[in-house]
């Protein structure tokens, strides 16, 4: 691309270069992700992948878009933008997995006011880090400059995977009965949804210096609290599959327990949690208290320190538990199915 400039272009806000000069110093991590079923490299149309189908009798192809939100202000206010990528590949991969599929490609999508190469660079190494810990590869993306439409100093983060699951193996409720066991998986904080809300208790876009306070309860600053990456739990989600018939699995995300739980339910099943042995990390306790949210508020927007959540049978629950911990997740006993429609908290 030696011979690649336009000065009228970049007259208009538009510098290739800086978007040539992004690829070279994203393509280390790029490269982490990388397996023997890439073919051909960056800078292609598209991006190549082999579909290796052994073992499946009937492979079926699943696929899953989402973004960041305005999580990415707090990365702004925040200066820090190595982990927002990981965020962004959490939230496409772990919805691929609730029908069991094993995630195999990412494409990224960064729309920014002023392509800085060193900072596209920082997003695209959290994406590249995020795709090693899902077990997928990166596979293409795309990083637009919006002169005139979006601030120098702004940006916007969006994804998109492909996975796999064999037609007979796709995640089925229909023998979920009451009595079943609802297990939780931790998250690590707020993960990537109710941002809007946060923002509004803080009034973090008056006073963004909120960011560097440390409130009664927590052992770290409010901005770090906030940015801690979403959880990605392709993996051990996975080996439990392989060795427990598991009735139906939740991504908590936007909409809490009440909107995300029921996704994942037979009908004429609920989940009965006693909120007593929900885990919540101080910081919703925080949320909570500084925006006087109502309890039912929280729960219908916050993941409230879970992340996901797997239905299986009684006589599964104590291997389930010891094979989740097995693969570093410290998931433990959060309800039981009983008869019913959606979610009751008790």
């Amino acid at each position: 691309m030696e011979k690649s400039y336009s000065a009228s272009y970049a007259a208009a806000g538009v510098d290739i270069t800086a978007g040539y000069r992004s690829v070279e110093l994203m393509k280390q991590y790029v490269a982490r992700t990388m397996t023997e079923n890439c073919i051909g490299g960056l800078g292609g149309f598209g991006g190549l992948f082999e579909l290796d189908c052994t073992g499946m009798e009937h492979p079926v192809l699943i696929s899953g878009t989402d973004g960041v939100g305005t999580k990415l202000r707090v990365a702004q206010y925040m200066n820090k933008h190595d982990t927002i990528g990981i965020d962004c590949v959490a939230m496409c991969v772990n919805d691929v997995v609730c029908a069991g599929a094993k995630p195999l490609v990412f494409l990224d999508y960064i729309a920014c006011g002023k392509n800085i190469p060193e900072k596209i660079a920082e997003i695209v190494k959290g994406v590249a880090e995020g795709c090693v810990q899902a077990g997928c590869s990166l596979v293409g993306g795309e990083t637009a400059e919006h002169p005139g439409m979006m601030p120098e100093e702004e940006y916007d983060l969006a994804g998109f995977t492909v996975g796999v699951v064999d037609k007979s193996k796709i995640l089925d409720n229909s023998t979920m009965q009451p009595g079943d066991v609802i297990l939780a998986l931790p998250s690590t904080g707020v993960h990537s949804n109710g941002f809007s809300l946060v923002r509004k208790i803080f009034d973090m876009d008056g006073h963004p210096e909120v960011l560097q306070k440390t409130f009664e309860g927590m052992d770290q600053p409010l901005g770090e609290a906030l940015l801690a990456p979403t959880k990605i739990y392709v993996k051990p989600v996975l080996a439990l599959m392989e060795q427990v018939n598991v009735k139906g699995v939740s991504h908590i995300t936007g909409g809490g327990f009440y909107e995300n739980i029921p996704r994942s339910l037979k009908k004429g099943c609920a989940a009965r949690i006693a909120k007593a042995d929900v885990r919540t990390p101080a910081l919703f306790g925080v949320l909570a208290r500084e925006g006087h949210v109502p309890e039912r508020d929280m729960f219908n927007t916050f993941n409230m320190g879970v992340g996901m959540t797997l239905v299986v049978a009684p006589g599964d629950a104590g291997k389930a538990l010891e094979i989740l911990k097995a693969h570093g997740e410290d998931a433990y006993r959060l309800g039981t199915i009983v008869e019913g429609d959606g979610v009751e908290l008790v």
